[in-house]
C-alpha cells in the first residue's frame, strides 16, 4: 500500500502545480484584458469612425427632384474615341479564316492555287462565288459555310478573299 500512497501524492502534486499553473495564466489573461479593452472599444468615437469610414459608400444616389449636395467637385472625363474599325485585306482575311478548309481541302472545298478544283467553280462567274461564300453552299462537291463561319467578316471583306483564293488559283 506504500508505493500506491506514493503514486497518489505525487499524482495529486502534479495535479495541484498545472492547476495552480493554469489558474495564473487565466488571472494573467485577464488582467490584461482589462488593461487593454480601453484602449480601442467599440463604444469609443474612434472605433465608430473607423467604422464608419471603411463602409461609407463610394457615391450618392439622387432621384429626381432630389437636391444635389454641394459635396466635391466632379472631374467630368472627355468620352474615349470608339475605335475605327479597318477592313482586312483579302489575303489577312484568307489567312485568318479561310485557310482552315481551303488550305488542304476539308469538307471538299478547293484548295487555294489547284487550277483544275478551281476553274469549274470560276467558270460560274465571280457572283456565284460571292453568294456561296457569303450565303453559304451545300452541294455535291462540298460544303461551304456562311463566311467561313466568320459571321463578325463584312460582305465586302469575303469578297476581297474570294478575289485574293480566285487570282492565286488560275
Amino acid at each position: 500500500m506504500n508505493r500506491d500512497q506514493k503514486f497518489f501524492d505525487m499524482y495529486s502534486l502534479v495535479l495541484g502545480v498545472l492547476g495552480a499553473i493554469a489558474l495564473a495564466i487565466f488571472v494573467l489573461a485577464m488582467k490584461i484584458s482589462d488593461i487593454t479593452q480601453g484602449v480601442y472599444t467599440r463604444d469609443t468615437d474612434e472605433y465608430r469612425a473607423a467604422v464608419a469610414e471603411r463602409i461609407r459608400p463610394l457615391g450618392e444616389v439622387y432621384l429626381p427632384g432630389d437636391e444635389v449636395g454641394g459635396g466635391a467637385a466632379s472631374v467630368e472625363t472627355p468620352p474615349a474615341p470608339e475605335p475605327v474599325a479597318t477592313a482586312m485585306t483579302g489575303p489577312q482575311v484568307y489567312n485568318s479564316a479561310c485557310i482552315a478548309c481551303h488550305g488542304n481541302g476539308v469538307g471538299g472545298s478547293p484548295i487555294v492555287g489547284d487550277v483544275a478544283q478551281w476553274a469549274p467553280r470560276i467558270a460560274k462567274g465571280i457572283d456565284v462565288l460571292y453568294d456561296h461564300a457569303i450565303n453559304g453552299f451545300n452541294g455535291e462537291a462540298g460544303v461551304m459555310i456562311a463566311k467561313g463561319g466568320r459571321m463578325d467578316l463584312s460582305d465586302a471583306e469575303v469578297e476581297s478573299a474570294v478575289d485574293y483564293m480566285v487570282a492565286e488559283s488560275r
